[in-house]
Formats: C-alpha cells, structure tokens, sequence
C-alpha cells in the first residue's frame, strides 16, 4: 500500500478551508448571541433563526446530499437486481421537501419550536415524550456512521489511507467547526461543501465517459452487456417493495430532525417553505451524477482494467464502486477531485447529524427533563459535550458494517415506522393523546420487529401474504414498512379514541387519568394558553403562533 500524497495534500487543504469557514461562523454566531437578549441556546442550534433564503437553500441540500446519498446511489445503479430504478434518493428526496414543505414546514415554524420534539412534550410530557425522542437519537447516530462511513471507504479505496485514520479525521474535523459555532458554522460550511460537491462530480462524469473500457451507456441500460442493464426491473414480486421504499424515503424524511432544523432556523414561515421547494430542485439534480457513475461503473468490462478480474459485484465490493469507478476509470488527478466531492458531502451531512442530535437530546430530555433550572452556561457545556460524545459513538458504528445503504436504510426505516405517524397525529389530529401514543409506539415497534428485516439478519416472525421461503431464508413481499407504520398510526389514533371516550363516560375512575384527557380533547399547555389569552381579551391567534416560546416554562416543568 502506497500512500497517494498529492491526494491526502488535496484533503487536507479541503479540511483547513472547511474548518476556517466554520471559524469565521463560528465569529457571526458570538454576534448574534451578544444581540440576540432571548436564550444563547436558541442561537447555537438554530442560528437564531435568521438563516436567509439562499443559506437555506445550500444547507437544506447539503444534508441530504451525505455520503450514503452519493455511495448509495452509484452502488444501487451499479447492482444487479437493482439499477436506476431502485436509486430512489433523489427523486424521493425531491418529493419528501416538497411534502414537507406544504404540510409542515409553516405550523412548525410559526409555532418557534426548538426542535420537531417539542410538540409532543408540550401534548404528552415528559416521560413518554423522552421514550419518543430515543428513536430520534438513533436515526441521527446512524446518519453520522452512515456518512462517515462512504467516506472512510472512498479515502482507503483512492488515496490508500487506513479506513480508521479516515473516519476519525473527518469526524474530529466536523465535531471542532460544530462545536465552534453551532448551527451558523454548520450552514456555512454547507454552502462551500455543497458547491464543492456539484463541481467536483460532474468534473469527473467526461472523463468517464471517454474511458476506453467502458460501453456508451444508451447500449447497456437495456441490454445484457458485462451485467444485468443499469436501468433495472420492476417485476410483479417487487413491485410493492419499491412502493414501500418510495413512501419510507418520501414521508419518512420529514420526521427526520435535521430537515426541521433547517425550517425553524429560517427568518420566516414563508422562507422556511421556499426552502423546501427550492432544495428539491436541488437535490434531484445532484443525484445525477453519481448515478451516471454507476451506469458507466455497469457499462464497464472490468477485466481491461488495472482492477481486473472478477467484476467487483462478484468480489462483493459493490457498496465501493463509486471510489473504485474514479480510481480505475479516471485519471489520479480526477480521482482526487472525486474525493474532494465525497469529503464535502460527508462533512455537510456529518455535521448536521451532530447538531440533530445535540437540539434534541440539550432540549426536550436535558434541559425539560433531567435539569428544568439548568442555567444558559451550563447549557452551553451541554452541547459541547454532547457533540462529542455523539461524534465518537457514531464514529464508532462505522467498524460494525461496511454497507452505507444498510446504515442508511436503518435509519430511514425507524424514522418512517415510528416517528412519522406519531409526528402527523400530533401536529394533526386534537383527538391524539398520551394513551393512544404509548400503545402506538410498542404495538408499531413490535409489529416492525416481528416483520424482519434481512438487511440486519432480522427473522421474519410475522408472515404477510407472499412470504417465501428462499435458499432457508423466508422473503417478505408485501410492503412491511409501511405495514408497520400504518399500525403505528391507526392503534395511535383508535386508543387515543378509546380513552378519550372510557374516562369522558366515567368507566375508568379519573384518578388514573394521568395524560389528563378528560372533557373531550387533551388537555394541552397550548389550549390552555390560547383560552387564557381569549378570556383577557388578547390576541390569542397572534400569541398561539408564539407558543413554541410562550410554553417553555410549562416544558420545563412538565405541565
């Protein structure tokens, strides 16, 4: 193993342009925390909410546009069995902001929550709310492994650099800008690496093309060349498997963290929507190249090249082939190039991992749980320390897998099962309470678990219409994501029901009424508000739009 110097010389000058943007940030968010006279807190995580348009628009994409994005979407175009027809994260992507956008997006922002967790401890408290936000924290863990992860292997792949020295660089990088200036330093940043990442890929899509050993791609997107085409297959066995993945990707993102930080750090409700809708046009956009490098990587006759004999899908390093494709299709100064793209995605979708994580956890189980007295100092040593330490274990995911979309895959599948029903009767549906929240949560947990997973060597336990049984293994055919979610969600809605109608007609004693649903709808810190406002004549509408605010006192102390 050869070290590629003028590679790691590359990174490396990369790292010290990304780390002195984060620095000069870091010097606009001292600013805006000496200005700002409400909480430091509210600086660091959402920049204040004064993230302008344009700064949206580059943060919003950037996130998204993670390692596991670029990696996953060349190795699902690349693989047999799948093609560009199972590379679902940039058109989905594309729809999940646009949902967002409409439904979400303004109730949310309008309302000045601190994190997409808020709402559920101002309607449930503090105990089943802390149980829901455990889910959040693991989505973002493994959307740092995840990230992290592409690069590690890009790096060790390209510049012959030990996968550990790789992974733990990048991540001390990240974790130094985020600690420096919170969510400023984060959405700065983004902007370098996002633009890093448009220029960087499509620099390297002509050299591919030109490459001797490979096939126009026209050629092999329907016929069988070296491989099955790139174009892939949809037949009547997996039709409701990509209907399934199309949903988890489309809503599932919405109920990710990060994508509502982006929208309650905008300057306005109506910024926090265009964002969305500009960043969907974004998105699509950037998934283009790296699926044109899987359709080269497929087009290619792997045994003219100095990579040689088999194919790497036989070799089983499928989930490499974009670093591969750039290593042994481009020439070494065009392979740097592509490094530098992954490094920026890595790094836009690693950070904002960090900061996910961070807001929940210093937010709704720190500050209104665990330390309701916790002073605005003290806070801040809170996130610092909880930035490195969600660093260091997400770091540490990265040695159990070398499979990004299996990371990500996890992660979007325990954001759209669990959270997404829970985040659409809360914001949506009076009706929802704590019991029907509670039973939701482990009936839509279980029902998931006993589906399986075989990505994860879960068994199947619960078996659908369709379940085969394949080489000793059995494959579930029906749509059990979505199956999952919908038990979430309706077992949520119909005993939120159920109690609501038992302790309203006296057949449970309203001494065990400990989520207060009593008289018809939950009784929420925000109706109480907004009555309390209209009884005195104020202008509740104005001032409910404030709650996220107004109703900190009564999150801290669990009213």
């Amino acid at each position: 193993m050869v070290l590629n110097i003028p590679g790691v010389v590359a990174v490396v000058l990369f790292y010290i342009l990304i780390l002195g943007t984060g620095v000069w940030a870091a010097r606009k968010s001292r600013k805006a925390e000496r200005k700002s006279h409400g909480d430091r807190t509210e600086v660091v995580l959402l920049g204040d909410r004064n993230i302008n348009l344009v700064v949206g628009i580059f943060t919003m994409s950037a996130t998204w546009v993670g390692g596991g994005f670029i990696l996953g979407v060349a190795e699902a175009v690349y693989t047999p069995k799948l093609g560009l027809i199972w590379a679902l994260m940039p058109l989905h992507y594309s729809v999940s902001f646009i949902f967002g956008g409409i439904f979400f997006a303004k109730p949310m922002r309008e309302k000045k929550y601190i994190t997409m967790m808020d709402p559920f401890q101002i309607r449930y408290g503090k105990v089943l709310s802390g149980a829901l936000v455990l889910p959040v924290l693991l989505v973002d863990l493994l959307w740092v492994a995840c990230t992290l992860l592409g690069l590690g292997a890009t790096m060790s792949v390209i510049l012959d650099l030990p996968f550990v020295y790789s992974v733990w660089i990048s991540s001390a990088v990240a974790i130094i800008y985020t600690l420096l200036g919170g969510l400023y330093s984060v959405a700065y940043t983004d902007i370098i690496q996002l633009s890093l990442v448009f220029i960087s890929l499509w620099m390297c899509i002509p050299f591919l093309f030109l490459n001797p050993t490979s096939t126009n791609i026209a050629q092999t997107a329907f016929n069988h060349t070296f491989q099955e085409p790139w174009i892939g297959t949809l037949d009547h066995d997996s039709i409701w498997k990509w209907i399934d993945d199309f949903l988890m990707i489309g809503l599932g993102s919405v109920s990710f963290q990060s994508f509502h930080q982006r929208t309650l750090s905008a300057s306005s409700p109506l910024t926090a929507q265009l964002t969305c809708y500009a960043a969907a046009l974004v998105i699509a956009i950037l998934g283009i190249p790296p699926a044109l490098v899987g359709a080269v990587a497929a087009s290619t006759d792997w045994n003219l090249t100095l990579y040689g004999s088999p194919a790497p899908y036989v070799r089983g390093e499928h989930s490499l082939i974009l670093p591969l494709t750039l290593q042994y299709l481009t020439p070494s100064y065009i392979s740097i190039i592509g490094i530098g793209a992954v490094a920026a995605a890595v790094m836009s979708s690693t950070d904002s991992g960090l900061l996910s994580a961070t807001s929940v956890f210093t937010s709704n189980i720190y500050k209104n749980i665990l330390r309701e007295q916790a002073s605005d100092n003290e806070m801040q040593w809170v996130i610092r320390v909880t930035v490195v330490v969600v660093g260091l274990v997400g770091t540490s995911i990265t040695f159990y897998t070398k499979s990004t979309l299996i990371l990500w895959l996890l992660g979007a599948d325990v954001s759209y099962t669990l959270m997404f029903p829970h985040l659409v009767s809360v914001l949506f549906f009076k009706v929802t309470n704590g019991y029907g929240a509670m039973v939701g949560y482990i009936i839509g947990l279980t029902v998931r678990i006993l589906l399986g997973e075989n990505t994860v060597g879960l068994p199947v336990v619960l078996h659908l219409p369709g379940c085969t049984l394949e080489e000793g293994v059995y494959i579930q055919k029906a749509p059990v994501r979505t199956v999952a979610m919908l038990c979430t969600f309706v077992t949520t809605l119909l005993f939120s029901l159920l109690a609501l109608f038992m302790f309203n007609h006296g057949l449970l004693p309203q001494r065990w009424d400990i989520f207060k649903v009593k008289h018809g709808v939950t009784a929420s810190p925000v109706d109480a508000v907004t009555q309390e406002l209209r009884e005195n004549g104020g202008d509740a509408e104005c001032d409910e739009n404030r709650c996220g605010v107004a109703l900190q006192p009564m999150l801290q102390t669990g009213s």
